[in-house]
């Protein structure tokens, strides 16, 4: 079976959201490249890491609303909350124990997205190790029939998320990209 094609515009908005909702692994482009998204649940968690091929002890990015971080049970440096929205993902520590990482993205789509769904996860489109796909039709070429949905756009941005381990001092940038954390690394 092919994966469902839809074009990025305000009408899909809707569309989008409630596929997310009702459980389905998709393609959306961001503001920084394009990622596997699906609503944070075990099942989803598990399907995206067979889709890539993923190593277990990587964790999955949870793109997610400034409100939605606000309420969430992490230990969330206030510095973030001056810098998001942001294409730069913040390795927190959880009530839980835990590091989760977390992005609320500077794309006016993904966040109107979120608002309907809730968190989402969303990693990079490719098979793990490999380069990440930037283009529709270089997503479509490879995961056409895995993924569920796949939105046919150009990503904005072209560049992956700069990630930082805020979870202890000193802080860490784990891999620079599109935001430069330097301002924040105090």
């Amino acid at each position: 079976m092919e994966s469902r094609i839809i074009e990025k515009n305000e009408d899909s908005i809707e569309l989008i959201a409630s596929l997310i909702l009702s459980d389905e692994v998709g393609a959306v482009p961001c503001d920084t490249i394009y990622g596997i998204s699906a609503r944070v649940n075990k099942k989803n968690e598990d399907r995206i890491y067979e889709i890539k091929r993923r190593p277990q002890n990587k964790n999955l990015i949870t793109l997610i609303t400034l409100d939605d971080l606000r309420k969430a049970p992490l230990d969330v440096p206030p510095v973030l909350f001056d810098v998001y929205p942001a294409p730069l993902t913040a390795i927190l520590r959880g009530e839980d124990g835990r590091t989760h990482a977390v992005r609320v993205p500077a794309d006016p789509f993904m966040l109107r997205i979120l608002e309907m769904t809730g968190p989402v996860f969303s990693t990079s489109v490719n098979i793990s190790g490999e380069r990440s796909l930037l283009t529709f039709e270089d997503v479509q070429s490879v995961f056409n029939g895995i993924l569920d949905f796949i939105v046919r756009a150009e990503c904005s941005g072209g560049t992956a998320s700069t990630i930082v381990d805020m979870s202890e001092r000193p802080y860490k940038i784990l891999r620079m990209g599109a935001f430069d954390p330097h301002g924040i690394i105090l």
